[in-house]
């Protein structure tokens, strides 16, 4: 499949099930997150590969802190004990790493080693990579008016946390919906959902998406040539 021509530029996914992945093998949720976050490195690294621009992904949404403190306390210190233990992978790598969500509620030690990440990986050349982490559209959305100096989509777009239009959204484990995601970002966004769980979502999952991505025909509102002719 790789000559699939007709890439996305942007991708966003939502990264859906590692609880029910973990659950369905007997395992603790917390594993399911962690086998989760090893599968965003892989799939991030294939994006690269393929010559994907923008990745952006929805890692932790302002509705999540409602989760079981266990759970939120797991998400909150688990992520600094990876990115210090794989500094020099990130150094090496093409790919540069953002964070997009609020900043406020997020723990002193996760917050310092996101921002030595993106000072480390900001002049990194490769695929953009979003991690929208305490993330939620309403919020950008109402963030981006606020700054704005007039209600126009110019000045609404120049203050969005994620700036670009999403070519591919990718939804797993089954759910159909955005869940309060790049909501003005995927105004005219291809839609993929598949089964899988987010651990379980391959690189040959991904391939899948970009295939089925390269048969959209996007008209963005207008008519395509063969509609013309009729």
């Amino acid at each position: 499949m790789r000559n699939i021509s007709n890439l996305p530029n942007h991708i966003a996914i939502i990264l859906d099930g590692n609880g029910r992945w973990a659950k369905k093998r007997g395992l603790p949720r917390q594993l399911g997150h962690y086998q989760g976050a090893l599968n965003l490195v892989t799939i991030a690294n294939y994006a690269n590969e393929r010559g994907i621009k923008q990745l952006t992904v929805y890692a932790f949404s302002t509705e999540n802190w409602k989760r079981p403190k266990e759970e939120v306390d797991y998400l909150m210190t688990k992520p600094v004990e990876m990115i210090e233990k794989n500094i020099e992978k990130f150094k090496s790598s093409t790919i540069k790493i953002q964070v997009k969500g609020r900043r406020d509620r997020i723990p002193e030690a996760l917050l310092n080693s996101i921002v030595n990440l993106e000072n480390i990986t900001k002049d990194h050349t490769g695929l953009v990579l979003n991690v929208c982490l305490d993330y939620g559209a309403y919020d950008e959305l109402i963030t981006a008016m606020r700054l704005a100096k007039e209600i126009s989509i110019e000045e609404i777009e120049k203050n969005l946390m994620v700036k670009d239009a999403v070519d591919l959204l990718i939804r797993t484990s089954g759910e159909m919906r955005v869940s309060n995601f790049l909501l003005w970002q995927i105004a005219y966004a291809e839609f993929y959902f598949t089964k899988k769980h987010w651990p379980a979502f391959s690189k040959k999952e991904l391939e899948k998406a970009l295939k089925s991505y390269s048969k959209r025909q996007r008209r963005f509102g207008g008519l395509n040539k063969w509609n013309k002719e009729l």
